[in-house]
């Protein structure tokens, strides 16, 4: 019946029968017309008249309800099921009654009228339906041909009666089936919704395509991560854009697709104009329609951040390891260059000595003295520990930091030195906090020169400034920021190594300390630089020690 408007497959609804009971009433009527049209010659003028009448009524009527409840959409209520009933009875009562009565083939029309009126209204209004057309064919039946109401008769009628009941519990069943049906079709549309809600907002990327490699699906993550457009690329082959920009991610979801293996933390790199960096992939299969191959989708994240900190660790834990060997060297080396140092200036002094010993005596103990000062540098090194951790002002002690930093020989009088942002209170050691702003902006100063431009910043950060995994809550921020000609490509990886240093002279301890007093206070140092655009130094500290910790 789909030429009707009506799917067989599905339980058909208020408008698709009524679309029937249309179509149904317009046969009935032409057919009543043509069959009296072509007995021309033996029917009477009246007849014809009637069925001319009865099929331009029927075709006005049904004009008339189509536009109402197709046309228009509006929902069929009480009173227009009530009309469209009571005027099919009269017609098929008229059809009854022009072939015969109680004799006429057409009385089964009822049936079909009472079976389709209790599919559209409830048992009570069908009931009342159902009655009206007994009456009025039993009072055809009596008065309108005059004849005895036969056995036959009385049949009918029970007949109306059951069938009214039988479809009645049908449409109550059908009704209840639709109910359920429209509860689960709302609760799929529900979790579509959430579902899709969720994957629009998550920060994993999320991509489905077929086995030909056409594009089916990608959240807007993936496109931020990959750096395309899905609405360019949906329903078209995106995998050798793909195979362009990510390699490694190319071959993992094509390896899916081709062997249906699924593919667990697979790590790739994408290759971005702006910057490259690594992402997590794992991909699986997806069942398709019934005789297609699988379909691949692919859920992939940027692990740039979690590389990083992980590096950041590993790093921390070098120096840890470096801090305590040099505190058993600088120990080790300390004693005995103090007594070199002390027998080689008594030498120096004594009266027999010439010139050239004097002179020796002298340089042993200039050295000595630098390399006790070396000695010194390591132990602080090996020493940055937090002994006294208390609320405090970053802000404060970045000025003070600074104060100290003007009065060094290296910042000479057309250095800048800015302090930027408010009260950042935090709980931390004062003397190792001190230590790192002065060290920060000390370097910044040699970095940059005599035109040096140097800008200090506290205050609160913003918590999802943070890489992901940082794991710092309330942080605190200190920024350290100048105009120098930023860190070579070589140095950067060694950067807070000890004795990896830029600048002559340097000893390669200051940022090693740096980051040793960050990690004592459970905070990160991140660095940004580009050759020829400055250097920023961003530090992340927790605004309040844990619980476990202050106990």
């Amino acid at each position: 019946m789909r030429w009707l408007g009506v799917k067989s497959s599905v339980i058909p609804t208020t408008r698709e029968l009524l679309r029937l009971v249309y179509v149904g009433r317009m046969c009935l009527a032409i057919a009543i017309y043509v069959t009296t049209a072509l007995k021309v010659r033996v029917a009477a003028p009246l007849d014809i008249l009637a069925t001319s009448l009865m099929l331009v009524t029927a075709a006005a009527v049904t004009i008339a309800s189509y536009w109402h409840t197709h046309f228009r959409q509006k929902i069929p209520g009480p009173t227009f099921l009530y009309l469209q009933a009571l005027f099919d009875v009269l017609l098929i009562t008229a059809v009854v009654h022009m072939t015969g009565g109680a004799e006429s083939d057409f009385a089964s029309l009822y049936v079909i009228l009472v079976a389709v009126t209790a599919l559209l209204m409830p048992p009570a209004n069908a009931g009342l339906v159902t009655l009206f057309a007994g009456l009025v064919y039993f009072a055809d039946v009596f008065w309108g041909h005059g004849a005895a109401v036969a056995a036959g008769v009385w049949i009918q009628l029970v007949v109306f009666g059951l069938v009214a009941a039988v479809m009645a519990y049908v449409a109550s069943r059908v009704n209840v089936m639709g109910a359920e049906r429209e509860a689960l079709a709302a609760e799929v549309r529900q979790v579509q919704l959430e579902a899709d809600d969720v994957l629009r907002n998550i920060r994993t990327g999320v991509i489905t395509v077929d086995a030909d490699g056409r594009l089916l699906y990608a959240n807007p993550a993936s496109e931020d991560i990959l750096g395309f457009k899905a609405r360019e690329w949906l329903g078209r082959a995106v995998m050798p854009e793909f195979a362009r920009s990510a390699p490694e991610f190319w071959a993992a979801v094509t390896s899916t697709a081709r062997r249906g293996v699924r593919l667990m933390r697979v790590e790739a790199t994408v290759h971005r104009p702006d910057r490259s960096f690594p992402i997590g992939v794992t991909t699986t299969t997806l069942d398709g329609p019934v005789g297609a191959r699988p379909r691949v989708s692919a859920i992939f994240t940027d692990i740039s951040d979690s590389k990083r900190l992980e590096e950041l660790h590993l790093r921390a834990e070098r120096l840890e390891a470096v801090a305590e060997l040099s505190s058993s060297l600088a120990h080790e080396i300390k004693n005995p260059l103090a007594s070199i140092r002390s027998s080689v200036e008594q030498l120096g002094r004594s009266s027999r000595a010439n010139p050239d010993e004097k002179f020796l005596a002298n340089l042993i103990v200039r050295e000595s003295d630098r390399l006790s000062r070396l000695l010194s540098e390591f132990l602080d090194f090996s020493r940055v520990r937090v002994t006294e951790c208390r609320p405090m002002d970053l802000h404060q002690v970045a000025q003070a930091a600074i104060r100290l930093v003007r009065q060094h020989p290296d910042c000479v009088a057309g250095v800048k030195i800015t302090l930027e942002g408010g009260p950042t209170p935090m709980e931390g050691d004062e003397d190792l906090l001190h230590r790192v702003v002065s060290n920060l902006v000390l370097n910044a100063v040699q970095a940059a020169g005599s035109s040096a431009a140097v800008k200090v910043r506290t205050g609160r950060a913003p918590a999802n400034e943070l890489p992901g995994g940082a794991g710092i809550d309330n942080p605190v921020a200190l920024r350290v920021s100048d105009n120098g000609p930023g860190i070579p490509a070589d140095l950067q990886e060694r950067l807070f190594e000890p004795f990896a240093t830029g600048r002559v002279g340097g000893t390669g301890l200051g940022l090693a300390i740096v980051q040793r007093a960050v990690e004592a206070h459970r905070g990160l140092v991140l660095v940004d630089t580009k050759a020829g655009g400055g250097t920023t130094f961003t530090i992340y500290f927790p605004a309040a020690r844990r619980k476990e910790e202050a106990a």
